[in-house]
């Protein structure tokens, strides 16, 4: 129910001076004309613009633009929008009273907004990063009498909360547009179609496409863009694949950006291969390919390991005078230095110099990398040097990579130095680095040192995996002590950490050295009871271990167990001879050769050479010669009608 106007007398400036309701309403100023004082002083006799018994006016329609022509105006982008806009947005604040205060702005002012309106509003920047803003308006426009959304305004909701990714609330809206009968039009499909297909929407993308085509609408360059980016995104390439036919072979023509799209659609899945076909087939349709064509392209190649492509790639950017971003560079660099190729990765970092563009400390950090697992430790310590220089400070992947480095050649006490530089810089360590300590420190027998940095990472919540267990596992073995290494063999079940088949090879190998021979035993069989498969280093830590304790068959019978599992160690008899002949058991090493020859595992001259070298190794000389003179493994001897071959174990009988 409308108000009683108050009354409040509003005198004439001059004779020739009326007011109206609407010249109040579409300047905006009621409010303050309705409030003046009257003067104290008029000799005219005051005129009452309504009669004690008149209803305020209706409220006014109002559009973004004052001039409602200037709506279909040419020059419409270079006017300035309506005062109300600003005001109306002003009062988008995402408050509880949002809707309440948008009401009590309006009934004030005698205004509702219109469709145009509406939509000009969801459409501008102030809302476009306000999804719950922009949904709460949008229901709230909806109920005002006599209102109606347009289409626009559903496109532009649409638009706003995608950016959001508000999967949720865009269904709600979209089912909502389509149960209304809305003649399309190509500035909204448009929007449509690139909302959705920034989202993966594929089932609304082609409803959106459908309608389109049903309305007679031809699809643009941009509408064939927009499409090809949602069957992107979505990963229905072979759709993308189709659109692109149709468009390759029709009145519109790809551009850079669809075939763009497209290459990001095979890198996405993986064909290299279809996307470097693209690139070539860009020249055949004289689509000259940008920075970003090559910036997906060496992605992808960085993703496959096919570091050379990236190089190649990079020379083309550079042939063709294209801007090179430093994402290129550190791809490029970082891909030669993982395929160890330092020189070419040391040429592009210089080229990068030289076209001044900083290097990042990723690119410095692969440097690095490369030149530590290349035993060139001095050239690794100079780049970082020259890192600083630059004003950059190594992370802790950094001084990981330098750390390890040190550890693996023996340079531990330099390691050390880093790390103390490393933990005074305020930077929390991590596991990486302790682990490399752990084993450098383990490996040159500073065990109390490498136990210390162990417990240590405890005490600072980093990660103690299985690499950094089998370190100090190992580091325990070596000096003896395996009982300790037992208990930290335990103590890593208690804690959920994985056992590996190196930390089973590391104590089976410990506990047979210490004579523990059914202890290394139960270490097998637990190992084999848990579905860790065994790998020739263990078997040989266990097929040596058992030929030196007298057990040469029983070796012999686990090897043929493996072969049921699909583990066939290599050289595993040559492992056994060569551990017994070391050992002094000639003859047990020649029961061995003649167990092989009878079982057909291998030709007799192969387990000939074997036994040779052997004995040779283990310095057995005199028998080596006399093996090498004989008939043995290789002869027959005739009894009667009977050949037979010449055993291996006759040659102490010779």
């Amino acid at each position: 129910m409308r108000k009683t106007l108050v009354l409040r007398p509003l005198y004439l400036l001059s004779s020739s001076t009326f007011f109206t309701p609407s010249t109040f309403i579409n300047g905006g100023t009621l409010h303050h004309f309705l409030s003046l004082p009257t003067p104290k002083s008029h000799t005219t006799k005051p005129t009452y613009l309504f009669s004690t018994t008149s209803l305020l006016p209706p409220p006014e329609w109002i559009e973004p633009y004052i001039d409602l022509s200037d709506v279909v105006s040419p020059h419409k982008k270079n006017l300035q929008p309506s005062i109300w806009v600003s005001r109306i947005v002003e009062i988008l604040d995402d408050t509880p009273n949002m809707e309440a205060n948008l009401t009590e702005f309006c009934d004030k002012y005698l205004i509702k907004l219109t469709p145009n309106f509406v939509s000009f509003v969801l459409s501008s920047t102030q809302v476009k990063g306000m999804p719950d803003t922009a949904f709460r308006f949008f229901n709230w426009a909806s109920k005002q009498k006599k209102y109606t959304h347009k289409l626009e305004c559903y496109a532009n909701l649409i638009d706003v909360l995608s950016v959001s990714s508000d999967v949720g609330r865009i269904k709600i809206v979209f089912n909502d547009l389509k149960r209304l009968d809305f003649v399309m039009n190509v500035n909204c499909c448009n929007c449509l179609i690139k909302s959705f297909g920034n989202l993966g929407l594929v089932e609304e993308l082609l409803w959106v496409w459908k309608e389109m085509k049903g309305s007679g609408i031809e699809p643009s360059l941009y509408t064939f863009n927009f499409l090809m980016n949602g069957l992107v995104n979505s990963s229905f390439i072979d759709s993308a694949e189709q659109v692109f036919d149709v468009m390759l072979n029709g009145r519109t023509r790809p551009d850079i950006v669809t075939y763009n799209t497209l290459i990001k659609g095979y890198c996405k899945v993986g064909k290299l291969a279809k996307a470097m076909e693209k690139l070539k087939e860009m020249e055949v349709t004289r689509v000259e390919p940008d920075k970003i064509t090559y910036m997906t392209l060496i992605q992808l190649c960085y993703q496959e390991s096919d570091f050379d492509a990236c190089l190649s790639l990079f020379h083309e950017m550079v042939e063709k005078g294209l801007e090179i971003p430093p994402h290129a560079y550190s791809l490029v660099i970082c891909g030669l230095c993982k395929g160890r190729k330092y020189a070419e990765g040391c040429t592009v970092f210089e080229e990068m110099g030289r076209r001044g563009c900083k290097a990042n400390v990723a690119i410095y950090t692969a440097l690095v990398d490369a030149r530590v697992k290349s035993g060139n430790v001095e050239e690794a310590i100079r780049l970082i040097s020259r890192m600083k220089s630059d004003g950059l400070e190594p992370d802790e992947v950094t001084y990981g990579a330098i750390i390890d480095g040190l550890c693996k050649n023996g340079r531990v006490d330099e390691a050390m130095d880093y790390f103390n530089v490393f933990k005074q810089s305020g930077a929390s360590t991590n596991s990486t680095i302790y682990c490399s300590l752990v084993d450098g420190l383990g490996k040159g027998g500073r065990v109390d040192e490498a136990q210390k940095l162990f417990d240590e990472m405890y005490v600072n919540g980093c990660t103690r995996d299985s690499y950094c267990y089998n370190a100090m596992i190992d580091a325990l073995v070596k000096s003896g002590k395996i009982d300790e290494a037992l208990a930290l063999f335990h103590q890593m079940e208690d804690e959920g950490c994985g056992q590996t088949v190196y930390t089973y090879t590391i104590l089976m190998d410990g506990l047979f050295k210490h004579r523990k021979n059914e202890e290394a035993l139960k270490l097998w069989n637990m190992m084999i009871d848990k579905g860790i498969a065994p790998t020739s280093a263990s078997f040989r830590v266990l097929a040596i271990g058992l030929c030196l304790c007298g057990k040469v068959a029983r070796a012999c019978k686990v090897l043929d167990d493996l072969a049921p599992m699909g583990v066939i160690p290599e050289n595993a008899f040559e492992n056994m001879i060569n551990a017994l002949c070391k050992a002094g058991r000639i003859e047990q090493a020649c029961k061995l050769a003649d167990g092989i020859v009878d079982r057909g595992r291998e030709i007799p001259g192969t387990v000939r050479t074997i036994l040779l070298n052997s004995l040779r190794k283990a310095g057995k000389y005199d028998l080596a010669m006399k093996l090498l003179h004989s008939k043995i493994g290789i002869g027959y001897d005739r009894r009667g009608s009977v050949k037979k071959r010449v055993k291996f174990r006759t040659l102490l009988q010779l």
